[in-house]
């Protein structure tokens, strides 16, 4: 008897240990994704640059190599490898003495850190000044329902709604709830960004609002009305701008 106590007894502060142990541990899902999460926050990734608020957006962006601008290299210790290049359509420049390299997307920091990898091939740790002597100026593009739709020189930081201004503001037909922001990405891809213009305005709140990068594209589509507005015959279209009057 003593002895069939003593395992009944073993048995239940084994269980009960073990249901400690079962309420203490983690799920695994919940852990991954506090991993993640607090990965993201120590690397600053976890989101695209328009998602970011506008303080962190704008830190440490540097200008992107494009297609047709001017390279200037020089070599301190080679000079006979000094050169002026451009930068052809498909990304790439053509090196004297090695082989060419896609530069195109690249800061400037970054393709001089390639240029040595090149050339690392036929001299023995080299040094590589690079100025760009010539370049796409950066601008930005706004379409649809603005008073001037084109294209604008990007001087300093600007924002989605200062671009509006700049293109002549919103129009009355403006569907200003849904900005559209587009922004290329490398391999081709194109970003989007949807902004509600409209409930900025309402709550004098412009956190959501976004930085522009060169290239962007600003869209304001029209509102329900004035796509339907040229199907409505006129009598129709007078209720709506005078509903009082019968």
């Amino acid at each position: 008897m003593i002895w069939k106590f003593s395992l009944r007894l073993g048995f239940f502060v084994f269980l009960t240990a073990a249901g400690g142990f079962g309420a203490k541990a983690q799920d695994p899902a919940a852990s991954a994704t506090s991993t993640s999460q607090t990965l993201a926050r120590e690397n600053g990734d976890g989101a695209s640059d328009h998602d970011k608020t506008p303080a962190l957006q704008h830190r440490n962006r540097r200008y992107q190599i494009h297609s047709a601008d001017v390279l200037e290299l020089s070599f301190p210790f080679t000079p006979e490898f000094n050169q002026t290049v451009t930068v052809q359509p498909d990304g790439y420049i053509t090196l004297r003495g090695a082989d060419g390299i896609r530069v195109e997307g690249q800061t400037l920091p970054e393709a001089t850190t390639s240029l040595r990898t090149a050339y690392g091939k036929v001299l023995h740790d080299p040094v590589i000044n690079v100025e760009l002597k010539d370049f796409e100026k950066p601008y930005f593009i706004v379409g649809g329902e603005v008073g001037r739709p084109g294209k604008f020189d990007l001087r300093g930081e600007t924002s989605a709604t200062e671009a509006v201004a700049i293109a002549g503001g919103l129009k009355d037909s403006a569907k200003h709830s849904q900005v559209l922001l587009f922004h290329r990405v490398p391999d081709g891809w194109m970003q989007v960004k949807k902004l509600d213009m409209k409930k900025m305005m309402k709550n004098a709140d412009l956190n959501e609002d976004a930085y522009l990068q060169p290239g962007d594209f600003l869209y304001v589509p029209k509102n329900t009305m004035s796509k339907i507005g040229k199907f409505l015959p006129t009598s129709s279209l007078g209720l709506y701008a005078n509903p009082g009057v019968l």
